[in-house]
């Protein structure tokens, strides 16, 4: 799969979180690795995409200084804009979303604090949304997986029809806006795009592989693994 060359991809990084799980007065997105905030490593792996034409980050209007801060010393090949963030991660994407022009093609949404999603998986499923309309990243889980109720298992769920959903998550710009007007009057909140697309059911959603090392940094132990990760790239 190739995305034509005249196709234009906004990319868009919610980072308004509090980051309340991770135990620490400091934001995840902006806790370091290797002296460099996690959003900035998140920003030079979608810079690098030829694909992408445009970044935009959200984030708390308290943040904006900071972040701008951040930016200028970070030389980057691709334009990136700042929106205000909203109170949960899907306000902060309808903010951003709300900015992307309608000649745009395609919306990736990406979590600020995931910072190893290879060049190679990005342009896979960027590949995947422009030919399906709609395309996610995701794995395969490894533990079994039980439904339960009050504590007690109800029943087995076979793995092969599950995936745990990662993120880039990548629309055709136009259904994206659709499902968030959808969402917005209906009052529905979904844990990801993904389910806000599903719920108009026009198209299937694509899920091409993800990795065990696009992790999500929410907790103190995924630092310790991060860091791991940075110094396998490193060499060092």
């Amino acid at each position: 799969m190739k995305v034509a060359e005249n196709m234009r991809v906004s990319v868009i990084l919610p980072a308004a979180g509090l980051g309340t799980r991770m135990g620490k007065s400091a934001k995840k997105q902006f806790l370091e690795l290797d002296g460099v905030p996690i959003l900035i490593h998140t920003l030079r792996r979608f810079a690098g995409i030829a694909e992408v034409n445009e970044i935009i980050v959200a984030c708390r209007e308290e943040d904006m200084a900071d972040v701008k801060g951040m930016l200028s010393g970070t030389p980057l090949i691709k334009p990136v804009r700042l929106v205000e963030g909203g109170d949960s991660r899907q306000e902060s994407v309808e903010h951003a979303l709300a900015t992307v022009a309608d000649d745009v093609d395609l919306v990736a949404v990406h979590d600020a604090v995931r910072p190893f999603a290879d060049e190679m998986m990005i342009r896979t499923v960027i590949a995947a949304a422009a030919e399906s309309g709609a395309a996610i990243v995701g794995i395969v889980p490894v533990d079994t997986v039980k439904q339960v109720h009050l504590a007690k298992v109800q029943t087995t769920i076979s793995r092969d029809r599950l995936v745990l959903a990662q993120t880039p998550q990548v629309f055709k710009t136009s259904l994206l806006k659709q499902a968030f007007l959808k969402a917005r009057e209906d009052a529905f909140i979904g844990t990801d795009e993904s389910s806000l697309v599903e719920r108009l059911d026009l198209v299937e959603v694509q899920v091409v592989p993800g990795s065990d090392r696009n992790i999500k940094i929410t907790r103190p132990r995924d630092l310790d693994l991060a860091r791991h990760f940075l110094a396998e790239e490193s060499g060092s």
